[in-house]
C-alpha cells in the first residue's frame, strides 16, 4: 500500500476525521461541519457515536464539502492523545474504509504533529497487511479495495522523515508476519534461513550453518530435535553492526520449530495445523534485525535462529533418550514435543560464546502453560535481570504490546533435575511448566544477563488484539524489542 503525506485533502475520495469524546469534532472536522450546514454534528447527534476510540460513522456526500464522503474515526480523550491513540486513530479509519470500494483514503491530521502524522500511517500500514498469496479465487468484490494512504499535515518534509524512521519497523513486522504465516511445506528450515539470507541486501551480515558444522560444535540438542525429518536443520546467525567497532553486541535468540508435530510424543491432530507457526519466536528474532538495519540503528546487535522440524519417523529422538549439549551439560529427554528448549539450549550456549553479548533476549512459543497463566493477551518474561526486564517492559507499554514479568525461583530447579543425566527437559507434571521451561533455559546463559520471552500466547491471533494487528501471524514483539533498542540501547 501506498503512503502519502499531503497539504490539503482537496476532492478526496474518503477523508478520515478524529472526534474526540462527548462528540468534539477535531482537526479540520469543524470547518467542514460548517460548509456542510451542520451535518456532521447533526449526523452524530442521531448516532451512537460518542468519540470512543474504535468507533466510526460515515456521512455519504455531505453538501459544500469536497470530498465524497466523511468518515468520522473516534479518537478518545483529546487530553490521552498519545502514539497508541494516534495509532488507532489510523488504523480504525483503514479498517473502516477498506471495503468501500474507494481507492484512495485520506486521514486528516492537519492538526496533530508531523510526528504524529507519520504514526497514523504507520499504524494504516500495519493495519493493511494481508496474507493472501495463496487465494486465487478470491472475487474483488471480497478485497480491500484501497490502494493509497494520504495523510495531511501542516509539514509534509518533517512528516516524510518521521515516516522513514517507522517504516522499516513496519517492514520488520510484517515480513515476521509472513514467515509466521507460511505453511510448513513452503516454509522449512533451510528455506527459512534463505529468506533470512535475503537480508543481507540491507547491510546484515548472514551466516548459515547446516548440521555437519552444527556436529562439529557439539549442538547436540538442537540436532536431536531435527533428527527425525527429512528436512536438514539449520543455524541462522544475523549480524548488524551500526555501533561502535569492537562494542559488545546485544543478542536475540529465537525458537525455529518450522512445524511440531510433537515428535514421538506425537501431539493431538485437533489443532496440530496450528504448530506452522512455533517458529514464532524466530520470525519475530529476523524482523527485529530487519527493522534495525532498515532504520540503521546505532547498535550492534545479533540474532541467532535455531531453525528445525520435529517429525516422528524412524530415526527421531525417543523418551528416554540422552544428549550431550554443547555446555557439555547432558540432558534428558522426558518429552520430545518439550523440543523448543532443547533448540534454544545450543543456540544461547553458542550465542554467549561466540559473541559476549551484554544480554540476551530468547524468543519462543515455547509453552502451552504460557496460555494457562497468562490467558491470550499476555507473553510472559522470566529473567535473571532486573534491567533487561524493566527496559522490555517499558519499551512494550509505548507500543501496545503486552507482557507480565514471571518468577523464575531456585527452589523449582528440583523438578529438572533427572535422575541419569545433568536435567531433564520436562518438569513434574503440568504444574509451573512455563516456569521450569525458562529454569531450563537459564542453565544454558552461563551467567549473562537474559531474558526468557515466552509468546505462545501471543504470536498468533484469531481474534485481532488491536486496530494495528490483523487476525493471523501477528509479529508480536518486533516493536517492542526495537523500542527499546531504540529507547535504550543507541549511541
Amino acid at each position: 500500500m501506498k503512503i502519502e503525506f499531503v497539504a490539503a485533502a482537496g476532492s478526496a475520495e474518503i477523508l478520515a476525521v478524529p472526534v474526540h469524546e462527548d462528540r468534539a469534532l477535531a482537526g479540520a472536522a469543524p470547518g467542514l461541519d460548517q460548509s456542510a450546514g451542520g451535518a456532521l454534528a447533526k449526523a452524530l447527534s442521531k448516532s451512537r457515536m460518542t468519540g470512543k476510540s474504535g468507533q466510526t460513522l460515515s456521512v455519504a456526500a455531505p453538501a459544500g464539502v469536497e470530498a465524497d464522503s466523511i468518515l468520522l474515526v473516534g479518537a478518545g480523550a483529546a487530553e490521552k492523545l498519545d502514539d497508541l491513540a494516534v495509532e488507532a486513530f489510523g488504523a480504525n479509519a483503514y479498517a473502516a474504509a477498506k471495503m468501500s470500494g474507494a481507492e484512495v483514503l485520506t486521514l486528516d491530521a492537519s492538526d496533530l504533529t508531523p510526528e504524529q502524522a507519520a504514526r497514523a500511517a504507520f499504524a494504516a500500514s500495519l493495519a493493511a497487511y494481508r496474507f493472501d498469496k495463496y487465494r486465487t479465487t478470491e472475487t474483488a468484490d471480497k478485497k480491500p479495495s484501497i490502494k493509497t494512504v494520504r495523510v495531511v499535515t501542516s509539514d509534509i518534509r518533517a512528516a516524510d522523515a518521521a515516516y522513514e524512521a517507522l517504516s522499516p519497523v513496519a517492514d520488520g513486522v510484517m515480513f515476521a508476519r509472513d514467515l509466521v504465516s507460511e505453511p510448513a511445506n513452503v516454509l522449512y528450515p533451510a528455506e527459512f534461513a534463505r529468506r533470512v539470507k535475503d537480508l543481507e541486501r540491507l547491510g546484515l551480515t548472514v551466516e548459515i550453518l547446516g548440521e555437519a558444522e552444527m556436529e562439529k560444535l557439539g549442538m547436540n540438542t538442537l540436532l536431536a530435535v531435527g533428527q527425525g525429518s527429512r528436512r536438514e536443520s539449520q543455524l541462522a546467525v544475523i549480524q548488524w553492526n551500526g555501533g561502535a567497532a569492537g562494542e559488545q553486541p546485544i543478542a536475540f535468540v529465537g525458537k525455529g520449530v518450522c512445524f511440531d508435530t510433537g515428535g514421538i510424543s506425537i501431539k493431538p491432530a485437533e489443532g496440530m495445523e496450528d504448530m506452522k507457526w512455533d517458529m514464532g519466536g524466530a520470525a519475530a528474532v529476523a524482523g527485529t534485525m530487519m527493522a534495525l538495519a532498515g532504520r540503521k540503528a546505532k547498535v550492534n546487535a545479533v540474532g541467532v535462529l535455531g531453525l528445525v522440524e520435529n517429525m516422528p519417523d524412524g530415526n527421531a529422538q525417543r523418551p528416554g533418550d540422552v544428549v550431550v549439549s554443547m555446555s557439555g551439560q547432558t540432558v534428558e529427554v522426558i518429552n520430545t514435543d518439550a523440543e523448543g528448549r532443547l533448540v534454544l539450549a545450543d543456540a544461547l550456549w553458542y550465542t554467549q560464546d561466540r559473541f559476549k553479548p551484554k544480554f540476551m533476549i530468547d524468543l519462543a512459543t515455547l509453552t502451552g502453560a504460557m496460555i494457562v497463566a497468562l490467558g491470550l493477551d499476555y507473553a510472559g518474561i522470566f529473567s535473571n535481570s532486573d534491567e533487561v526486564s524493566e527496559n522490555i517492559l517499558a519499551a512494550s507499554e509505548k507500543v501496545g504490546e503486552n507482557f507480565w514479568r514471571m518468577p523464575i525461583p531456585d527452589r523449582y530447579n528440583q523438578h529438572i533435575e533427572s535422575k541419569i543425566a545433568d536435567l531433564k527437559n520436562m518438569g513434574n507434571g503440568r504444574a509451573g511448566g512455563s516456569i521450569t521451561a525458562a529454569l531450563f533455559l537459564q542453565k544454558f546463559t552461563n551467567g549473562v544477563p537474559w531474558a526468557h520471552l515466552d509468546i505462545a500466547p501471543t504470536a498468533w491471533a484469531n481474534k485481532s488484539p488491536s486496530p494495528t494487528v490483523p487476525e493471523g501471524g501477528v509479529g508480536f514483539a518486533v516493536r517492542t524489542l526495537d523500542r527499546m533498542v531504540a529507547d535504550k540501547y543507541e549511541g
